[in-house]
Order: structure tokens, then C-alpha cells, then sequence
């Protein structure tokens, strides 16, 4: 039975979905907003109190009385597990393949009004906790909706979507690309690493949070070494090539980027939804997930937690994100055709012959893959192929967004003979096509770390670090659908949850690529929506609460913090 409308009718659903939420043109501008609008109401705290962050972090002002059920480092690195992994191995690297250098600038945008974002977030979060059956600190924006909004159905849905993000962000996309990584560098199959790192999965997240945080804060600082040297060592031996990209990533932000080698070009819409949304998955800041891992903390005043959350967005985005950015672009991987399988999904047969080499082409597949507004037609019909290469010759595939070179097809690895019958530009035959196009998230930031000091063994670290900040993102996650799941059903629904999240684990490892890109996105925004509304709503709250917690922390400090406040 072929199985392909109904797959692309889903698509074609999910893809309408999105384009009401996470790409829609609002939604960008209203998380940018909303940071903007706190970032100058509460006078840049991401400036001001980044330093005191760092000493609130260091247990310099913990009190061994405070409640909680993890150290502000353990809260700390157990929420950065949830955001340092394919978003800063693979998102960074899909942001640039959509919207080219630019997108970058618009990640750092993100993080730098995200940092006040998450510090609004965390501190409402922390302040409105609760304890479950079992004597567990449990917190979150959905106990903000319900306790000081008295939104109880917006909590609940909060809830929902958190449980369903907790697939699409930190489980499906996670085993997805480590499956993906560890199978292009070493040749592992996918459904033998999602059998293994499903049972590792399912051993850990069963200790509920006492057992996640010390997972958490012993791999992530361990990982995050390895994965900035092996960056540096790409940066140093393109070190000519540093100072062009970072000047093109500045100069490409407001115009968008041009076409360069197989790249065809990004406009500027498209360059600042997809690095405000690849921002937004790295860091998370605004979508209410990381408030869930803070709630836990040992901390007598909420702000102080707060505070820590400030260093998130730096140290995900502004330092791990920018690292690999530079790494892709100085490389100029990005731009090169690389021998591919290619996934329906990403591939598109045009009607007639584009060449990217004539400039009249490279304007029409521009309006094409950015804009639809294009008189390029979708092919219909039929392709005829003889041992593997289409005979037929009017017709373009696109993979990747670029112009696929040298494509063959084949049948149970053998080259494929007879007709391929194409429909609004989709393949519904069920053959397996090769190819040199672009490449996009994983296996483009392998491709850029094997151009360093390293060299091919640059790939291994890629690797590694996608195995590690990967799965501890996943652990990460369990433990805010772990959260939800208690709010929502109580303590006794954890069961059902937990086994529910160790399978999806394993099937997704065999999933595609592109479609677990897609569901996270959806996700993604069904949870950020109404946090964003809830700070909007309580900020003058959170300006009051900073205030009394500058009153007596003066008062139990009269010698320290002066300057600030």
C-alpha cells in the first residue's frame, strides 16, 4: 500500500499549522517584542545584574535553610542540558542554510533580549511553586496561570503543550539527529542507536529529578569544553576568513543574504523568522520551559534564581551558538554541493531547465524558494530513467534549496529503469535518490568541523557532543513533561509518560529529519504564546519583586551590591 498522500497531506497540514504560529510573520516580532518591551522597562538587567548572577551562582548568598530540590548550578546546568543540543549542533546550522549569514545576527538578537525574557520567566515561575504528592518541588508557568493570573484553562493548555513539546523539542529532534550524526560519521545504524540510548534514556529519567541533575551538571560543563575546543581549532585554521563573516553577518542582517555558490539567497523576512525562531529552539528564552528546572532550586527569593537564568542565553547562544556559527561560515561549507540521500520532503522537481549559473535563473529560484511569487511552474508527469538517470530532460530538482547535480535513482540499491510519475512537484514513486546539493544541520556542522586543526577527526567531536548535549536535552525535557504530566494528572500518570517518552525516543531515531524539524516548531509555539502573555501582563509585579528583593538583600548585605539595585 503506498502510504505517500497521506503522509503528504500531513505534511501539508502541519506545514499550514505552522505557518499560523512558529513561521507566521507575528511571531518573530512578538517574542522580540516582549523582550525588547522588559529589557527597557526593567533597565537592561541582563547588563546590570550579569555579574551578580554569576555570584549568586557561585552559592555566595545560598542559605542553607532555602526549599528546593537542586543547587542553583544544578538548576542551572539541568535547564542549559535542555537548550545546549541539536539546537546549537544542528539548529544553528539549519538557520544558516535557510536564511544564510544573516540569520546569526538575529540568533544573538534573541539571546540578548532573551536573557531578560528568561529572567522574567524563571522569577514568576520560582515565585508561584508548589509541592506535589510526593514532597517534590514542582513549578512553571502554568502555576503562575493558575495561581496569580486564575487562568486556570490557559494553565492547562500551557500544560498540554509542554507535554507534547517535550516530543517535539527535547525527544523527536534529539534522537533524530544523534541517530542521523552518529550514522554518517560511523556508519551506526539509526535504529541501533535509538534501542540503546532509549534503555539509557528510560534508567535515568526513572530517578525523577534527584537523578537528572547530577547527570546534568557532570556532562554538560564536560561537553561544552570538548565541543569549544574542537570549534576554535575550525576558527583558527580559517582564521582569514573569521573577519569576512562575521562583517557579513552584520552587514547581510537588515538586507538579507545574497546568493553565493550553491546558495541561492535569503531575503530579509526570511533571514529573521529563521534566526528568531533557530534562536528561540537553542535557548528556549520565552517558551517556559527552563522556569519548569528552575522552580526546583534552593532559593530563598525567587529573583536570585532568576538571576542564574541570565547566564542561560549567554552561555547557549552568544558563546556555544556564535562558536559553531563562525565555524560553518569561515569553513564556507555552507555554500558547497555535497554528496546526499535525498528525503522527499526537502526536494521539489520544477517544471523546465534552471541553471544557478545564469543569473536570470538565480533571480527566479530566489522569488521561488523565498517569496512563492515566481513564474517557475511545479513539474507534472512523468520522468522516464534508464540505469539510475533520468533520460527525461525538461525538468530541475531542487534538494536543499539548491540545484541538485548528478541525481540517480535506485531501487533496493540497485539502479531503478521505468517511469517516475511526479505530482505538483512531489516524487510518489517509492525509489531512493542520491545526489550533490546542500547540506543543512548535523551533517553541515560535521562537514565544517572537519576543516580544522583536527581535521576528519573533527567529525568524531561533532558527534560526540551531539550523543551528549543531545541526550541530556532529552533528559532535560522528560523532566518538563515529568512536570506537566503531574499538574495535569498527578503523580500517578508518570508511568504512562515516562515509557511513552523512552519509545518515542527510539522510533524517532528512524524518523525525518526535516519532519521532526517541523513538529518542533509547531510545538514551540503553542508553549510560547501564553507565557509571553503572562509576563506582559505581570510586569509591573516583577518590577515590585526585584525591588524588594534589592531592599533586603541591602539589609542582610549592607557591603555588597551597592551599585546595583
Amino acid at each position: 500500500m503506498d502510504n505517500q498522500p497521506w503522509i503528504d497531506g500531513f505534511i501539508n497540514l502541519l506545514n499550514t499549522i505552522d505557518g499560523y504560529l512558529g513561521s507566521a510573520q507575528y511571531f518573530p516580532f512578538v517574542l522580540l517584542a516582549t523582550g525588547i518591551f522588559l529589557t527597557f522597562y526593567l533597565k537592561f538587567p541582563q547588563i546590570r545584574y550579569f555579574n551578580h548572577a554569576w555570584r549568586v551562582l557561585s552559592g555566595r548568598y545560598e542559605s542553607p535553610d532555602a526549599k528546593g530540590d537542586a543547587s542553583h548550578f544544578q538548576a542551572l546546568t539541568t535547564a542549559i542540558s535542555g537548550t545546549v543540543g541539536t539546537g546549537n549542533i544542528g539548529g544553528v546550522a539549519l538557520a544558516i542554510y535557510l536564511g544564510g549569514p544573516a540569520a546569526l545576527f538575529w540568533m544573538w538578537m534573541t539571546a540578548f533580549f532573551g536573557m531578560t525574557t528568561k529572567f522574567v520567566e524563571v522569577t514568576l515561575s520560582h515565585k508561584y511553586r508548589d509541592t506535589d504528592a510526593k514532597g517534590f518541588i514542582v513549578g512553571g508557568p502554568m502555576y503562575v496561570m493558575e495561581k496569580r493570573l486564575n487562568l486556570k484553562w490557559l494553565a492547562v493548555f500551557f500544560a498540554l503543550a509542554t507535554v507534547v513539546s517535550s516530543f517535539g523539542t527535547g525527544n523527536l529532534p534529539q534522537s533524530n539527529n544523534i541517530a542521523s550524526g552518529l550514522s554518517g560519521t560511523f556508519g551506526i545504524p539509526e535504529w541501533l542507536t535509538g534501542a540503546v540510548l532509549a534503555t539509557v534514556l528510560g534508567l535515568v529519567i526513572v530517578g525523577g529529578i534527584s537523578r537528572i541533575v547530577k547527570v546534568a551538571e557532570k556532562i554538560v560543563p564536560f561537553m561544552a569544553l570538548i565541543y569549544v575546543i574542537g570549534a576554535l581549532s575550525v576558527i583558527i585554521a580559517n582564521l582569514d576568513q573569521v573577519g569576512d563573516s562575521l562583517l557579513t553577518v552584520l552587514s547581510d542582517a537588515f538586507t538579507g543574504s545574497a546568493a553565493t555558490g550553491g546558495f541561492l539567497g535569503a531575503t530579509f523576512a526570511y533571514a529573521f523568522n529563521r534566526g528568531v525562531n533557530r534562536g528561540l529552539f537553542s535557548n528556549e528564552a520565552g517558551q517556559g520551559s527552563a522556569p519548569i528546572a528552575h522552580a526546583a532550586a534552593k532559593a530563598e527569593d525567587p529573583v536570585s534564581e532568576g538571576m542564574v537564568s541570565i547566564l542561560e542565553p549567554f552561555i547557549d547562544t552568544i558563546i556555544i551558538c556564535t562558536l559553531t556559527g563562525l565555524v560553518i561560515l569561515s569553513s564556507g561549507v555552507w555554500t558547497e554541493k555535497h554528496q546526499n540521500h535525498f528525503q522527499k520532503f526537502d526536494m521539489q522537481v520544477l517544471n523546465g531547465n534552471y541553471s544557478e549559473d545564469i543569473p536570470a535563473h538565480r533571480a527566479e529560484l530566489f522569488s521561488h524558494l523565498n517569496s512563492g511569487a515566481s513564474d517557475i511552474e511545479l513539474y507534472d508527469g512523468v520522468i522516464q530513467v534508464i540505469a539510475g538517470t533520468a533520460v527525461s530532460s525538461k525538468h530541475t530538482v531542487l534538494h536543499n534549496r539548491s540545484v541538485a547535480e548528478d541525481v540517480y535513482y535506485l531501487n533496493r540499491g540497485e539502479p531503478y529503469t521505468g517511469p517516475l510519475t511526479i505530482k505538483d512537484g512531489k516524487l510518489t514513486n517509492d525509489v531512493e535518490i542520491h545526489g550533490r546539493s546542500l547540506i543543512h544541520s548535523v551533517d553541515l556542522t560535521a562537514e565544517a568541523f572537519s576543516r580544522g586543526l583536527f581535521g576528519e577527526f573533527g567529525r568524531y567531536i561533532v558527534a560526540l557532543g551531539l550523543v551528549l548535549f543531545a541526550f541530556t536535552t532529552a533528559v532535560a525535557w522528560s523532566y518538563y513533561g515529568d512536570r506537566a504530566m503531574t499538574y495535569l494528572f498527578g503523580v500517578n500518570s508518570l508511568i504512562f509518560y515516562r515509557s511513552a517518552y523512552v519509545l518515542g525516543f527510539f522510533f524517532a531515531a528512524i524518523a525525518d529529519t526535516s519532519l521532526v524539524w517541523l513538529i518542533a516548531a509547531i510545538t514551540i509555539a503553542f508553549m510560547t504564546l501564553p507565557n509571553l502573555f503572562s509576563m506582559i501582563v505581570l510586569h509591573q509585579e516583577v518590577k515590585q519583586t526585584i525591588a524588594d528583593y534589592w531592599t533586603n538583600f541591602h539589609i542582610k548585605y549592607p557591603k555588597k551590591g551597592s551599585k546595583i539595585g
